[in-house]
């Protein structure tokens, strides 16, 4: 073993040997301290023993480490041996804490969308596909091709989702002046969805604050009630519906529709009272002319089933088999009708009725259902209302031939009062619409 006094002149003039791989040369003010020369490397080493076994641990390049500084590092190392603990695993615990660390910064500094993401996977089981698609719409970066119609001063592709611009920032960002800022502006121009996405907002902090790797960034109070009832404007209840004289003349437009599929979709949205998505979402596989029902893509319970009133058993056996789909389209890339509206806000305008929606039609039915005295609960899982009071929700159990009997009577009666020839007694499969 080389041993001699370290001096800075002498590390520098240090070679390797002809032929060997390495050389060791040992100070002699710190005993545990050598240079190491390898071909074209020198380091400081420190090298011990710890429960007999040999421990080696590199201190770093002779450019990089003074003399001084790695004689103090030896010395640092040996008091580390002296009270049994191994250098080189605290090197490895300190250089993991350090990666830690970074990390942990990463997280902080990365956008709350993350957290998001991992908000929605968590709680997906719980939530309904609707649900979930909502939420997920809310963080949506936009920018996709639009497949129906557009409002007045929209572009081409969507919009981003609302919660977007705040979850663009890092989660312990997220306060309650960023919030306030933001809902005030989008509370503006789209009250509605404002107070939707305030609301999941909210959800979704409150379930931050539970999580360990989250609860420290989150700002308790982001999303208080108050600022909720200061910024929002009070909620309107929508209330357009038809009126039973105003009956006729939307039958009339409605009937004298160009499209027969929009025609056909529109008459069967306001005789069935279901969600413009649930119409437009029936397959041909969901009819049984047979026996007289239909099954609806439920947005709460995923599906129900609905009788098949003899009125729109006419319309829908009228229909062009296209594809899967009742109400097909030939132009759109999914197959099926998209944008109603249009059409429907035409006839609206023919036939002088103020401004309807394609929901005001779903209101309407479980409106002018009351005009034949049928029970509340009857029209409610006509239209896939969820239960109101606990009779409903534990004691009704109404077989599908009992809301026929009721659904068939509040058919009969709107298109009596709108003055539409039908026939009713015949099979609906093959029932005849009188021209």
């Amino acid at each position: 073993m080389n041993r001699e006094r370290l001096t800075p002149d002498r590390i520098r003039r240090l070679t390797l040997p002809e032929g060997a791989g390495q050389s060791f040369t040992w100070d002699t003010d710190a005993p545990r301290l050598a240079v190491r020369v390898t071909a074209g490397a020198k380091s400081f080493i420190f090298e011990s023993k710890l429960n007999r076994q040999t421990v080696r641990v590199t201190i770093g390049d002779v450019r990089a480490w003074t003399l001084s500084a790695a004689r103090d590092e030896a010395r640092r190392l040996q008091t580390m041996i002296d009270q049994g603990i191994d250098p080189r695993q605290e090197k490895r615990d300190r250089i993991a804490a350090a990666e830690a660390k970074i990390e942990e910064a990463k997280r902080i500094a990365a956008p709350a969308v993350e957290a998001w993401q991992a908000y929605l996977a968590a709680r997906a089981p719980r939530w309904s596909p609707r649900s979930l698609l909502d939420h997920q719409r809310l963080s949506d970066p936009g920018g996709i091709p639009k497949t129906r119609g557009r409002k007045p001063g929209e572009g081409d592709t969507t919009q981003a989702g609302i919660l977007l611009p705040l979850l663009a920032l890092p989660l312990e960002q997220i306060d309650a002046d960023r919030v306030r800022a933001w809902l005030k502006d989008e509370a503006l121009r789209r009250p509605t969805q404002a107070n939707n996405a305030f609301v999941r907002l909210r959800a979704f902090l409150n379930w931050c604050a539970d999580r360990p790797e989250y609860r420290n960034q989150v700002h308790a109070g982001a999303c208080s009630t108050r600022m909720a009832r200061d910024e929002l404007p009070k909620k309107i209840a929508k209330d357009d519906c038809l009126q039973r004289e105003q009956l006729p003349a939307w039958f009339a437009a409605v009937r004298q529709v160009g499209n027969p599929v929009i025609s056909a979709y529109l008459q069967t949205a306001l005789l069935t009272g279901a969600r413009r998505e649930e119409v437009a979402g029936i397959r041909w596989e969901d009819v049984d002319f047979q026996w007289r029902s239909m099954t609806i893509k439920d947005k709460v319970d995923g599906e129900r089933t609905i009788p098949l009133t003899p009125y729109v058993a006419s319309l829908l056996a009228a229909l062009p088999r296209r594809n899967e789909w009742v109400f097909s389209s030939p132009t759109a890339a999914s197959g099926r009708l998209q944008e109603p509206r249009i059409q429907h806000n035409k006839a609206v305008t023919t036939a002088g009725l103020p401004a309807l929606s394609i929901h005001g039609l779903r209101r309407s039915f479980g409106t002018l259902a009351e005009w034949v005295e049928c029970p509340a609960g009857v029209s409610a899982q006509i239209m896939g209302h969820k239960p109101s009071a606990t009779a409903e929700k534990h004691y009704r159990v109404r077989p599908l031939d009992l809301l026929r009997m009721w659904h068939t009577k509040i058919e009969g009666w709107i298109l009596e009062q709108a003055g539409v020839p039908h026939e009713a007694g015949h099979d609906p499969g093959t029932l005849r619409v009188v021209k």
